[in-house]
């Protein structure tokens, strides 16, 4: 019998284990980074639930899908206007994520000031949100305006509670003027 009951709390706490790392691999899979997300031809998106390319058009899919695509088009794509476009599909593109990568295409186009007007409007919806900082920043720097920059860096300082994240390293460098990439 007591064999039997510690066999069971044994399956017991095994189980509870595994439920918290599918719990938290899924967690980390939904917040993390949407340049995973597959891309497709001109004229057509991804979508998630399906595994497949569709034809690009309004209302095809849900703006989590969009949004995710748009940035993936940009940073592993630089395709800059095809980003902008999906967005465009969006039916509430007035989220923060959506407005930080409108500006993060917009400001990869040449558009330095436009974009840095999409990423203060992220930052009003959402001044917790990390990655707009970095973006922001990195446009402050393209700027030369360094002070801001350095700002955005403390605000992302205080958003992940320390300087180990990848937001805060990777404006650290490009205001050190050692950026890791074109970000």
């Amino acid at each position: 019998m007591n064999r039997d009951l510690g066999i069971a709390r044994m399956m017991s706490a095994a189980a509870l284990g595994v439920g918290l790392w599918v719990t938290a691999a899924g967690t980390a899979l939904a917040l993390g980074s949407t340049t995973d997300t597959p891309t497709c031809p001109k004229g057509q998106v991804y979508n998630s639930t399906t595994k497949q390319c569709e034809q690009q058009r309004s209302g095809a899919l849900p703006d989590s899908d969009l949004v995710n695509y748009a940035y993936a088009l940009a940073k592993k794509e630089k395709r800059y206007d095809e980003a902008i476009e999906v967005l465009n599909l969006m039916k509430n593109p007035k989220t923060a994520q959506a407005l930080n990568y409108r500006g993060y295409a917009t400001r990869h186009r040449g558009k330095l000031d436009e974009g840095i007007g999409y990423y203060q409007q992220s930052v009003r919806l959402d001044p917790h949100y990390a990655l707009v900082r970095e973006y922001l920043g990195e446009a402050y720097v393209l700027k030369g305006d360094l002070a801001s920059a350095k700002y955005q860096l403390r605000k992302i300082k205080g958003i992940c509670g320390n300087t180990e994240c990848e937001e805060y390293e990777d404006l650290e460098k490009a205001i050190a003027g050692h950026p890791e990439d074109d970000g």
